[in-house]
């Protein structure tokens, strides 16, 4: 089978999910490509709107999630006509001998812009094989609805009704999960995950708050060291280096161990009985394949806005906010043992540990069934 991935670089997660994706796939003996959509056209475009993303998230991120909010409220789905429909074709057009010449059995997009471009490219006959969208995050991303698909990967099943108000019908809908690497469909024995980490055997909290580092975490982080519980702190800051800097630097009175960039947050989630974070699609759905509670901290507006309320509502996870501190949030986790059980219950319903192995074992039945056909 050779499938094709389509993504857009836009922050971290989309990429992370098509290289989950492939690194099952390839595993199982299949051919597989990514091909991130812009960057395939022009680097500098690539570079362009991944760097405009993280810039506009990073510094300015209630006029990114005005501008979301927006695009959300649109009544018309797909305009034929429109600025973002015509420049659609375009990119489709770009993309078209890649396709043609590449042959897929199987297309995957893990960005819902990639899904436009896939619709145009089974519209227009440069490829008649099975398509499915990926949604990363815990909402439904606008661009969705101007989408055309075979089928549709959703986190949960309480996605549905949303999917099907923006005229997606139920019997494409895949309830799989968002796509996590293997390791995160794993669990190591808590202790054995504390040794492996070179920590001590005690209650741990995890901090991430994504690749980037973002948020201004500098009072979280202070007021977490006050706490009167007994914990250590493992305290990941990503590419964010003045905040790595600072945590090193710092006098803390708990103990912290603190990494930038690292490959072993499988085994720190293993080892933590509870993590502090925004809330990303990637991150979220990795520590929900781990069974491990939340607090939630720093959303971005927009998608990170909506997947706080999915996973609030669904008592996955704890928000904090001025009048209810991160310090708040871990007095009433370390004194109320009914309230990490009612959590980890929920955790236990919505984390979806196989949903790349679900997810291939799909596509190999619906590539083996057309095989048959023809």
């Amino acid at each position: 089978m050779k499938v094709l991935l389509l993504s857009v670089k836009a922050g971290y997660g989309h990429h992370s999910t098509a290289k989950a994706i492939i690194e099952y796939f390839e595993k199982n003996g299949h051919q597989c490509e990514m091909l991130d959509i812009f960057d395939y056209i022009s680097h500098r475009i690539g570079d362009y709107i991944n760097d405009s993303y993280l810039l506009m998230t990073k510094y300015i991120p209630k006029t990114y999630g005005k501008a979301y909010g927006k695009l959300a409220q649109k009544d018309e789905p797909y305009d034929y006509h429109s600025l973002i429909s015509l420049f659609s074709r375009f990119v489709s057009k770009k993309l078209s001998k890649y396709v043609s010449d590449y042959k897929p059995d199987f297309m995957i997009g893990t960005h819902s812009y990639a899904g436009v471009c896939m619709s145009i490219l089974t519209e227009t006959g440069v490829t008649s094989c099975p398509t499915v969208g990926i949604v990363t995050d815990y909402t439904v991303h606008p661009l969705w609805e101007s989408t055309f698909l075979d089928y549709y990967v959703i986190p949960d099943e309480l996605l549905a009704s949303e999917m099907q108000q923006k005229g997606i019908p139920k019997d494409k809908l895949l309830p799989f999960g968002i796509p996590v690497r293997e390791q995160f469909a794993r669990r190591t024995d808590k202790k054995e995950a504390r040794r492996m980490l070179g920590i001590d055997d005690i209650p741990t909290v995890l901090i991430m708050m994504g690749s980037m580092g973002y948020g201004n975490i500098k009072p979280q982080l202070e007021a977490i060291d006050k706490s009167p519980h007994e914990f250590q702190i493992i305290c990941v800051c990503g590419s964010n280096k003045k905040l790595k800097e600072y945590v090193d630097a710092s006098d803390w009175t708990k103990s912290f161990h603190v990494y930038g960039f690292t490959d072993d947050v499988d085994i720190m989630m293993d080892a933590s009985d509870v993590l502090i974070t925004k809330p990303g699609g990637l991150t979220t759905s990795e520590a929900l394949s781990k069974g491990i509670p939340m607090i939630i901290s720093n959303p971005i507006p927009g998608q990170e806005d909506r997947n706080l309320n999915f996973l609030v509502n669904t008592g996955a996870a704890i928000i904090t906010n001025d009048t209810f501190g991160v310090q708040d949030a871990l007095n009433m986790l370390f004194t109320s043992p009914w309230r990490i059980r009612i959590m980890e219950e929920s955790v236990s319903h919505i984390g979806k540990p196989n949903a790349t192995a679900d997810l291939y074992n799909f596509a190999v039945s619906k590539t083996a069934a057309k095989e048959t056909v023809i």
